[in-house]
């Protein structure tokens, strides 16, 4: 497996040149995980790592800002009737979803109710008319609701806006009686972002859908596409006996802000592509700041709380990169200004071109960190405070696992937490689990980025019953150590994108290598079915990215590429591809060979 790892990796700084053009070009360090390109265009991580003091040199040159023209710096978009659009001037070379927002303001589905006629039209008629076939296919992803014609035509899924995971029995109990309907077709899904998604969704029921959402406090609204998604922060926020901050009240306040109450923000609906943000509020990372394009770190400066700004961590399936320190400290009651500024900076100056190319942090290439931190400045019209010297993370923290029932802050309470495997849930779980919200906590019900919930504010009395409900026997408080931290996303069963299925397959290794290897610790395991990563895997023990290969008869079959080595946590970092290309038919033995090679497993 090494020989055929090593003829797919290549040396990054051979390819760039050196780590300076490595770093003008990726806008991050020289390291394990950072994707690069070749003279053949973009390939895997790279094989090596430059040494610490080289790759510090490169970061260093980020921070300075290029001579740009005069004219790059001129906003692109202009507001017409509450709307903000692309200028005709900036419109030559643009992608097709950018003409498609041209076209027609995604937003007047909802803000001037165009959804009402949309939703009465069969899907014959929509299909013959090019605007209705794209409100269907683009726009309605502004209204949280994705059409995958690939593998569900006449179906949506329907995503959240959930701050901070936390939702109550009586939502649950909401979502639980929209999917059942549509039976089989109808699930949910915990998503990696502390969210939840629906599925089965047919247009016709959109609009009382939506209104139902309204009267039990969700919305779906700017939930796809060219948007801000869901606020993440610590699952375990305002119970933790070890928390930093309470992250609560800001991501509520983010998301209050991202979608005005409900009524829809237009201000940053056209985005040149979508954009991640969370607030720390643990030593324990579980926000992973790194892959978030505005990440808030709890900080103190002058006697005063509030926090260090990071900013440009993403993925997309042409280049990986960690976000960067801004230089910049803000209060803690000045979370939205920044927020709201750097929005708008993107916003307005953010490439249109090559979506793959459209992320907040090629713009940070181009502006550098300095000019792009003084753009921020601009449109908050006051100087940004310089970063604290040191934040309130403690770096050698060992993260903590949230499974089972757990001291919470609060005497005589505990959070339990429980296993979701895949994160897929039925209808008829989600009502059992509202009920175990009900009787035994607060009704409430909180979930984890790694697609997981946990139930706060279980009285101490009360655990050993708790703990003898049915449904623990499926969603187990004390999973394997394997299937423990496992993470999927939702694969071709139910995305058009998707090159494989991802939940049973993943399921079903799992539970092979579990009964196979015996593994002295945790080893964290995601997988995604395409290039965007929606499952995460470079920040995973072991990931696998989905793909199309050959098997040992020539024949085409569904496959995957490994990557080894991500963290989260203090210490976190992004992980290399070590092999490419192999058949998922024969997944099983290369895996136990990574857990024995890599992480001290033997076979039973």
């Amino acid at each position: 497996m090494a020989a055929a790892a090593s003829s797919l990796l290549f040396d990054c700084k051979l390819a760039c040149g050196s780590p300076r053009q490595h770093q003008r070009r990726h806008g991050s360090r020289v390291r394990r995980g950072v994707v690069c390109c070749n003279k053949d265009g973009f390939s895997p991580a790279p094989s090596r790592i430059v040494p610490r003091a080289v790759a510090e040199d490169a970061v260093d040159e980020i921070t300075a800002a290029p001579a740009l023209d005069a004219g790059r710096l001129v906003p692109r978009v202009e507001q017409i009737d509450n709307y903000w659009v692309l200028k005709p001037e900036f419109r030559k070379g643009i992608n097709p979803a950018e003409k498609i927002k041209i076209e027609k303001e995604p937003m007047k589905l909802f803000m001037e109710n165009g959804i009402e006629e949309l939703a009465k039209k069969p899907f014959d008629e929509i299909d013959a008319d090019k605007e209705s076939k794209e409100d269907v296919d683009a726009r309605l992803k502004w209204l949280g609701l994705f059409h995958r014609r690939k593998h569900q035509y006449g179906t949506f899924m329907m995503r959240l806006k959930l701050p901070n995971g936390s939702s109550t029995s009586s939502q649950v109990r909401y979502l639980a009686s929209v999917i059942e309907k549509y039976g089989e077709k109808g699930c949910a899904d915990v998503t990696t972002r502390q969210n939840w998604q629906i599925r089965g969704v047919v247009l016709s029921d959109v609009p009382q859908i939506l209104e139902g959402l309204e009267e039990v406090g969700l919305s779906s609204l700017q939930s796809g596409m060219d948007n801000v998604r869901n606020p993440v922060g610590n699952p375990l926020a305002g119970i933790d006996p070890h928390e930093i901050v309470d992250t609560r009240p800001y991501t509520k306040t983010l998301s209050d802000f991202i979608i005005s109450n409900g009524r829809g923000n237009p201000s940053i609906t056209n985005l040149p592509r979508k954009w991640n943000v969370c607030v720390v509020g643990s030593h324990d990372l579980y926000e992973h700041p790194h892959i978030n394009d505005l990440a808030y770190i709890p900080a103190i400066k002058d006697g005063r709380f509030g926090f260090n700004i990071l900013v440009g961590g993403f993925f997309s399936p042409k280049r990986c990169a960690e976000a960067l320190p801004l230089d910049a400290w803000v209060p803690g009651d000045e979370v939205i200004p920044v927020c709201q500024s750097i929005l708008e900076t993107f916003r307005d100056l953010g490439f249109r071109g090559n979506r793959q190319k459209c992320r907040m942090m090629w713009l940070i290439d181009e502006l550098g960190i300095e000019g792009f931190r003084s753009e921020v400045e601009k449109r908050m019209r006051e100087p940004l405070a310089r970063a604290a010297e040191t934040d309130l993370l403690n770096p050698s923290w060992q993260r903590r696992d949230l499974f089972g029932v757990h001291r919470q802050k609060q005497d005589g309470l505990n959070f339990v937490g429980l296993h979701v495997p895949v994160g897929r849930v039925q209808a008829a779980e989600m009502i059992e689990l509202a009920r175990l919200a009900d009787e035994y906590g607060s009704g409430e019900i909180r979930l984890t980025v790694e697609q997981n919930i946990i139930i706060p504010n279980v009285p101490s009395s009360k655990v050993d019953s708790f703990l003898r409900e049915p449904l623990l026997a499926r969603f187990s408080p004390t999973p394997g150590i394997l299937q423990a931290n496992l993470v999927a996303c939702t694969g071709s069963q139910f995305c058009g994108q998707a090159i494989i299925e991802t939940k049973a397959r993943a399921q079903k290794l799992t539970e092979e290598l579990e009964r196979t290897m015996e593994v002295p610790r945790p080893v964290r395991m995601h997988w995604t079915g395409c290039p965007n990563s929606c499952g995460q895997i470079q920040v995973a023990d072991i990931g696998f990215m989905g793909c199309m290969t050959r098997d040992a008869n020539k024949k085409v079959v569904e496959g995957v590429h490994i990557y080894v080595g991500g963290r989260v946590g203090a210490d976190s970092h992004l992980g290399d591809l070590v092999v490419a290309d192999v058949p998922c038919d024969g997944l099983l033995p290369v895996v136990q060979d990574l857990l024995i090679e890599r992480f001290g497993a033997r076979k039973k």
